[in-house]
Order: C-alpha cells, then sequence, then structure tokens
C-alpha cells in the first residue's frame, strides 16, 4: 500500500487532507514540514502544534541554529512513513498533529523576541494544544516556559544538555543561552526540586537546587537507571521537556554550537527518552541543532527523532497507558 501511495502523494505539508495517518511520499521530494503534517494556523481540534523558533542571537560560540528548524523538518521525512520504533502505537494516527510553521519576528529587534516567543506559545496553549518547538538556540525555552507556566504554575523540567545554564545573571532583560534557567529557577516558573538536568558535563557550582545526573553516571548505570531516577524526580507533576542537542556527544551531534566530548550516544538518549514514558509531559523542545556544522545530517536526524519521542511522551499517558 505504501509503494502505491507514493505514486500520487506529493507535497503532503500541503496536500493532506486529514491531521492523522502516516505519509509515503518520496522523503527526498516535496514541501519539507514536520512529519509531512499539514502547515495550518488553524488549531480546532489539534492535540500538537509543532513549530520553529528559528533564532540564535543569543549564543556564546558558533551560530547557525536559525537554521535548525528547517534541517530538522527535512530530516524528520524520514520518520514520516512508519511508527516509531518501540513504542507500540503511532501518534500520528492518533492524535491530531499540524505543523504549525515557524514564529515571525523582527530580526533587529532581539529585545522584543522574548515577548514575541511567549506570545506565540500563549496562542498554542490557549487554543488547547500542545508545543513541541524546534529551536533555535537554548535561550527560547526560557520564554516558552513562562507561556507554560502561565497555565500550569511553577514547572517541573527535565533538560538533557551538556551544560546547567543555570550561570548566574540577574538581568532579566539579557537574552542568553546559558543563563536562562536560572533566571526560570530565580523567577519562579521552574520548580528547582522537582527538575533534573541529564548529561551534564562543564562546571557550574550554581546549580539552584536543580537534581543533576551527569554525563559519568547515565554511562556508568546506564539510560535506564537515569530515566527511572529522573521519572522518581518529576513524579506526577507537569513536566516541560528541554533537549539541547549538544546533551549528545559531538561524535553523534556535531552540527552544534558549544560541542561537549564525553556525551550521551543517541542510544543512550533514546533509551533515556523511551524509559521517561509515564511522565507528565505538557510540551518540549529540541535546540541548537545548527545545520553549518552538521556537515552529514546526523545532527539534524537526532533532532527530528527527539522531537518524535517527544511527541511519544505526550502522547503515552493520553491514551490511557499512564
Amino acid at each position: 500500500m505504501a509503494l502505491e501511495d507514493a505514486k500520487h502523494m506529493v507535497d503532503q505539508a500541503f496536500t493532506r487532507d486529514s491531521h492523522r495517518g502516516h505519509s509515503f511520499e518520496n522523503t527526498f521530494a516535496g514541501a519539507t514540514s514536520f512529519l509531512r503534517r499539514r502547515y495550518s494556523k488553524d488549531l480546532t481540534d489539534v492535540d500538537i502544534a509543532v513549530t520553529g523558533i528559528p533564532f540564535d542571537m543569543a549564543v556564546t560560540n558558533r551560530p547557525g541554529t536559525r537554521l535548525g528548524p528547517r534541517a530538522i523538518r527535512e530530516a524528520s521525512a524520514l520518520l514520516a512513513p512508519d511508527p516509531p520504533y518501540g513504542w507500540g502505537f503511532s501518534p500520528v494516527e492518533e492524535f491530531n498533529i499540524v505543523d504549525y510553521g515557524d514564529l515571525a519576528y523582527d530580526y533587529a529587534d532581539i529585545p522584543a523576541f522574548p515577548g514575541a516567543v511567549q506570545a506565540h506559545i500563549e496562542g498554542i496553549l490557549k487554543a488547547g494544544a500542545a508545543s513541541v518547538c524546534l529551536g533555535g538556540d537554548h535561550y527560547i525555552s526560557f520564554p516558552i516556559l513562562k507561556a507554560y507556566a502561565e497555565k500550569f504554575g511553577p514547572i517541573s523540567l527535565i533538560q538533557v544538555d551538556a551544560h546547567t545554564d543555570t550561570w548566574p545573571d540577574d538581568n532579566m532583560e539579557r537574552v542568553d543561552h546559558g543563563t536562562m534557567f536560572y533566571k526560570a529557577v530565580k523567577s519562579g516558573i521552574v520548580d528547582p526540586a522537582s527538575s533534573v538536568q541529564v548529561g551534564i558535563r562543564t562546571v557550574n557550582e550554581e546549580t539552584l537546587g536543580v537534581n543533576i545526573i551527569d554525563a559519568r553516571e547515565v554511562h556508568e548505570k546506564g539510560p535506564q537507571v537515569a530515566a527511572a531516577k529522573a521519572r522518581e524526580i518529576v513524579g506526577d507533576r507537569p513536566v516541560y521537556l528541554s533537549f539541547d542537542i549538544d546533551g549528545l556527544d559531538p561524535a553523534f551531534a556535531p552540527g552544534t554550537g558549544t560541542p561537549v566530548w564525553g556525551g550521551l550516544s543517541s542510544g543512550q538518549a533514546s533509551i533515556l527518552l523511551r524509559d521517561l514514558a509515564g511522565i507528565n509531559l505538557v510540551g518540549g523542545d529540541v535546540v541548537e541543532v545548527s545545520p553549518p556544522f552538521d556537515t552529514s545530517g546526523a545532527t539534524a536526524v537526532a533532532g527530528a527523532h527527539v522531537a518524535m519521542e517527544i511527541i511519544c511522551l505526550w502522547a503515552w499517558t493520553r491514551r490511557g497507558n499512564g
């Protein structure tokens, strides 16, 4: 059936007549939406809105993550025809998922950017959908979390990252991809006691009480143990999952701005994410994919898989698995 469908499926980002179902469009052709979902600004009856935040003005090293959403969408064409491995269900067949397109903002008015992101996500949440955001540098998580905290109260955060991003910075107006979680905790939108950072391998004495499972612990005890520990920490609280692609070792994700050796393998990350099933996930993002440094495309492929796993985690509890 898939081969028959491939003969007539084209530009499913615009031509598909349903929010549900797989796409068998040729992976090497056609318009690139995430998972070949329909592009739509109409969120009526939509469960998940995938949206790009193409911003990289907060980086401390290599730029290029503004091109991340486009690359992740292109890589996701490889995932569009099949159910995600190991989950036992297909979220695109059971839930209404759309590609909401990218945030529009004035690239020359950086002070206005945080408010634009927050309003963008608030609109998605008010429509009753969850957001899965494609970055963009990691700063974008701060205004996104503001929008989530308005709806859910202080959020529990699961962060996969090489860096804690809690370096001190009491100037809430600064746009910096290394200090936003410091600001998030200090402003009360993230609850540190029920939050956890996984894969950390850079020195920062200021943890603010956030639980840390560093990369060595994952290597020594295994991603299954790390996932179980993370689930225990967040409990049944509303959880936002933020996955910085530099949480992976540069051998698996070279296309990022601040690579650090000793990170997770893609295999470890896939087990970690799969074994988080059951958390009360309300939204998530994958950030810091920088195509100019991703010569093989492996980093974008990893980013697409992470976004799919976030969707699966959101869907898991809402289909009655608990």
